[in-house]
């Protein structure tokens, strides 16, 4: 290792990039980085959550949502983190989502989605409208991006479990947009991250740039003509970053780079580096006019407030306008422990709970009914069939046919608002500790269910019976002590 624990081979490297800026590079690591979290629009408006916030925050200038904020504030363990109020995420990781402009209605991918900052990012834009596909191939990753999507609202995504070979059987053209933000050598994460520092070799490197390539293509064949694709890293590496676009614009003539707007801080992408760092020694400045490089950003740790990035924007050639939409609706699937009476009876125990506890206008709550086990999931029409899938989440789950009645879950719960039901308590900041560690909390004179919340945003469900609501905040995200 060599200055500040760093490799000495990197080092060299980030040297002969930067000239005259490296030892400012080099300072950036002595530097406290920045802490910073996002907000979340699919529960409050920008006037509403700045004005309830109880941190000092700063808008960050790339993202539409994204504050800087103070880390000893501790955002992580205040309620409305609990709440799903917002999403703690690194700054410069803020600027990949919003670039790929996701819209309501359209089936969109994150396919390296855990723990879920992007996929998070991309539900906001899409407001609960069209099919969001959240792919993950670590099994213990894919969980902690589920709870994320549910602890923040998010009806519209189908979490995912599959490598991306896999995916792009499953889904050839299907998607309007898609995100690659590849698993890669972490460079840029090296000050917050010590074990990817600690991993880092040359051929590290080479075997990233390899398996990102594969990633693209895999991406390419779920990508509808027409649309675009972000891919991003969280590396300096020019062979992990302007040297695989290279080599996949080589294969694909059909698409080209998207110039992505620069704020404050970012550089452009560099053609001068892919023959010299970028392990395309062959490159040609022709190719460099035709492919415009320079149209992809990088975020430097001593320009900005934050770590480093690289992101690219990429347009697919054609015209999908005549494409038929051959969706397999998931339709009603049963499982072996579950036969169609019981199926039956769920169905009309959710319409019965929701007849009583929703307000009016639930219609909002689209999708296509499915059944795993004993729990309801509400999954989006554009889904196609979830049959030979790896499913993490189906969608919205519903509730569960427990000892012959519907109970509600708890991801319903988060992707209500107190607004959305005829039952809602206001919670103090007391008693919501107190429901967070599990206690039953006073509430309105009625039975039955009731939506618990805290400065308008939903906690969970209470089942109110005289004066007291049980708790039935989940158990597993109980805060203890």
């Amino acid at each position: 290792m060599g200055t500040l624990g760093l490799p000495e081979a990197f080092l060299a490297r980030m040297q002969a990039m930067l000239g005259n800026e490296y030892e400012a590079f080099l300072h950036s690591y002595e530097e406290e980085r920045s802490y910073g979290l996002r907000r979340n629009p699919l529960k409050s408006d920008s006037a509403e959550f700045e004005a309830k916030m109880p941190f000092l925050l700063k808008k960050i200038p790339w993202a539409q949502n994204g504050y800087f904020c103070n880390r000893d504030a501790q955002p992580g363990k205040h309620v409305l983190h609990e709440a799903g109020a917002y999403y703690i995420q690194e700054p410069s990781a803020m600027a990949v989502a919003d670039l790929l402009k996701a819209k309501p209605g359209e089936c969109i991918c994150d396919l390296c989605a855990a723990p879920g900052g992007k996929s998070t990012q991309l539900a906001g834009w899409m407001q609960g409208k069209g099919l969001l596909v959240s792919n993950e191939i670590i099994p213990s990753r894919a969980r902690i991006l589920s709870q994320n999507m549910e602890r923040l609202g998010v009806r519209n995504c189908v979490v995912l479990n599959e490598d991306t070979e896999r995916m792009a059987e499953q889904f050839p053209q299907f998607f309007h947009g898609i995100i690659v933000d590849a698993p890669c050598s972490g460079e840029g994460m090296f000050r917050k991250n010590s074990q990817a520092c600690e991993e880092w070799s040359e051929e590290q490197v080479a075997v990233c740039a390899d398996r990102q390539l594969m990633i693209l293509e895999n991406a390419d064949r779920m990508l509808l003509p027409g649309g675009r694709m972000i891919y991003s890293t969280c590396t300096f590496a020019p062979q992990e970053n302007e040297g695989v676009l290279v080599r996949f614009l080589r294969k694909h003539s059909e698409y080209r780079l998207i110039e992505l707007p620069a704020c404050e801080g970012m550089e452009h992408g560099r053609a001068d580096w892919v023959s010299a760092f970028g392990g395309v020694p062959d490159f040609a400045e022709a190719e460099s006019g035709r492919m415009h490089l320079e149209y992809s950003l990088r975020l430097w740790p001593h320009r900005l407030s934050g770590e480093g990035h690289f992101i690219a924007g990429l347009y697919k050639e054609g015209d999908s306008s005549g494409r038929v939409d051959d969706y397999v609706h998931a339709g009603l699937v049963r499982s072996k422990k579950t036969g169609k009476n019981q199926d039956q009876e769920m169905i009309k125990g959710w319409e019965n709970f929701a007849d009583e506890v929703l307000a009016e206008g639930r219609d909002t709550l689209q999708g296509t009914y499915v059944i795993f086990g004993d729990y309801l999931y509400l999954v989006p029409e554009q889904m196609r069939t979830l049959n030979g899938l790896k499913v993490e989440r189906a969608g919205l789950a519903l509730g569960q046919w427990k000892k012959n009645r519907f109970e509600p879950d708890h991801a319903l719960a988060m992707a209500l608002r107190p607004e959305d039901t005829k039952y809602s308590c206001a919670l103090t900041k007391e008693e919501t500790e107190r429901y967070l560690h599990g206690e039953a909390i006073p509430c309105m004179d009625k039975n039955g269910w009731v939506l618990m919340s805290y400065e308008g945003y939903s906690l969970g469900w209470g089942k109110a019976s005289g004066n007291m609501a049980k708790n039935h905040y989940p158990k597993g995200l109980r805060i203890q002590g």
